[in-house]
């Protein structure tokens, strides 16, 4: 039955989003292919929302369209994400030295920022979050931070796109990995040495780290991403991803 109580507009955010979802949590996996036509019916709309959403996924990176209505989520590529990681690291540790004024102190933004990321980072071990979806939000807003309060539009639109695209294979460590104590700890040492003044200390910790992330995401494997899927299946709904594949 087709959607008839939602506008257009609204019908191909109900896609987007839905299918985005599906992506950030495994239901759907790179290379798992599908047509407008099986988005549309699922959703029960017609091609036109279907095909929006899609073509904005294409932009976000996450999708890629064939010919005759075929689409793919993006597969796997190791030299692309890659450099996007290398983009982050540049971005992120370029925003920590520029938390610092001429004379080394912190700026007003910065340190109002290290007390906020304080407040949730440095608490008893009993209390730190232990959901893996609520991570990923977390430890997102806690890079977002750093390059937002260095005060440079540019550089934090820039963050939010190489963030928006490496989305995938951070969740699989925090969501479906057991590195949450390990970015924890991390987040810590970085906020210390920010706290101490120590800008040369922060940039090696918050390099480090970012270095670890980027090693992780070469051990990424079919059946690793697999093992994410059938983890996933708890939380599925809305649709069974062998449903959309389609001959293309």
């Amino acid at each position: 039955m087709k959607d008839t109580t939602r506008s257009p507009s609204s019908r191909a955010d109900h896609v987007y989003f839905s299918v985005r979802d599906d992506i950030f949590d495994m239901r759907l996996l790179p290379g798992d292919r599908m047509t407008e036509g099986s988005i549309a019916d699922r959703f029960g709309v017609s091609r036109t929302p279907a095909r929006e959403a899609l073509q904005r996924l294409q932009s976000d990176g996450l999708m890629r369209g064939y010919v005759r209505g075929g689409w793919e989520v993006v597969p796997i590529d190791f030299k692309r994400f890659d450099d996007l990681y290398e983009m982050r690291k540049l971005i992120e540790t370029f925003s920590v030295t520029r938390l610092f004024d001429a004379d080394g102190a912190l700026s007003a933004t910065a340190s109002q920022m290290l007390e906020r990321l304080d407040r949730i980072w440095n608490v008893p071990h009993a209390q730190r979050i232990r959901d893996g979806r609520e991570m990923v939000a977390l430890d997102e807003a806690f890079h977002e931070a750093l390059v937002v309060a260095a005060g440079n539009a540019e550089l934090s639109a820039a963050m939010q796109r190489v963030t928006d695209r490496i989305r995938v294979v951070r969740r699989l460590d925090l969501v479906y990995g057991d590195c949450i104590d390990d970015t924890y700890d991390e987040h810590i040492a970085i906020l210390a040495a920010i706290r101490d003044l120590a800008a040369d200390r922060a940039v090696e910790l918050l390099g480090r780290h970012i270095e670890g992330s980027r090693a992780e995401v070469r051990t990424l494997t079919t059946e690793r991403l697999q093992r994410a899927r059938t983890a996933s299946e708890p939380h599925s709904a809305p649709y069974a991803p062998p449903r959309l594949r389609g001959t293309i």
